[in-house]
Formats: C-alpha cells, sequence, structure tokens
C-alpha cells in the first residue's frame, strides 16, 4: 500500500458540496491500494503511520506521534498514487489494486488506524471529491509497505 501523509491543523472533504469527513489537528492520509496488498499491508501502513513521530515536542523537534499529541485522521482513497509515469504523457494506473479490493483495503486501513485509538473519518471511495486542508509545517511523506 502507499500513502502520502500529511500533518494538518484542520482538513475536510466533500462531495456534491455535502461535508462527508472532517478532522482537526492532526493527519489527512491519501491511501492507495496496490495490486497484491492484502490485510497485512493495510495493517503495517496503519501501525507505522501510527507511530510515525512527526509532530514536534516541547522542544519543536517532531518527537511524537499521532496517539501521542491526540491528533485525528481523515483518511481519503487516492488509487492516483498508482500511477506510472516511466512511459508517454498519461499515466497508467494497472498497478493499482481493482476497485473492490482497493475499496475494502482502504477501510481495513482506516479501521485499523481506529482501533489504535485515532479518531478517524474518511472520504467516499471513488468518489469525486474535493478536499481541502491546511498543512501544518508543512509536513508531508510519502510511504510505502
Amino acid at each position: 500500500m502507499r500513502a502520502v501523509i500529511q500533518r494538518v491543523s484542520r482538513a475536510s472533504v466533500s462531495v456534491e458540496g455535502k461535508s462527508v469527513g472532517q478532522c482537526g489537528p492532526g493527519l489527512m492520509i491519501l491511501v492507495c491500494a496496490m495490486e497484491g496488498d492484502g490485510a497485512k499491508q493495510a495493517a503495517q501502513l496503519a501501525d507505522k503511520i501510527a507511530k510515525l513521530r512527526i509532530f514536534r515536542d516541547d522542544a519543536g523537534k517532531m518527537n511524537r506521534s499521532i496517539t501521542d499529541v491526540g491528533g485525528a485522521a481523515l483518511v481519503i482513497s487516492q488509487f492516483t498514487l498508482a500511477a506510472d509515469t516511466s512511459r508517454g504523457n498519461r499515466p497508467g494506473f494497472a498497478a493499482a489494486a481493482a476497485p473492490e479490493i482497493g475499496e475494502n483495503l482502504y477501510n481495513l486501513f482506516a479501521q485499523e488506524l481506529a482501533q489504535r485509538d485515532i479518531a478517524v473519518e474518511t472520504g467516499i471511495f471513488g468518489a469525486d471529491m474535493a478536499v481541502e486542508l491546511v498543512n501544518d509545517g508543512p509536513v508531508t511523506i510519502w510511504m510505502e509497505i
């Protein structure tokens, strides 16, 4: 699985002008299931992100995790993270998991995060979403499991 993790002051997602998910201070996570991924990768990614020390401590160093600071997460499905841009000008997405598998792993990933005591809200898998966020730092990290 692949993810882009952004430390945010706030983030929200809407579909057709209606808010479907939001979070205050914490993480906005774009996530993509890749071909061959399964429950193991979803759990590993959730565990890695839950422990990722990218929040400031009292000395201003990135030394705390989302669980340490009581942050929340907004999880958005993002199949375009599977883009292959090595040939031509149109990205290919053949490496992404099939939609039904991708949706199951997306939901499982969100559940795995919630099981680690993180308040989680999500977008709607496969929907045309409008995402707004205030990137804190900015801190943006790309991760693959």
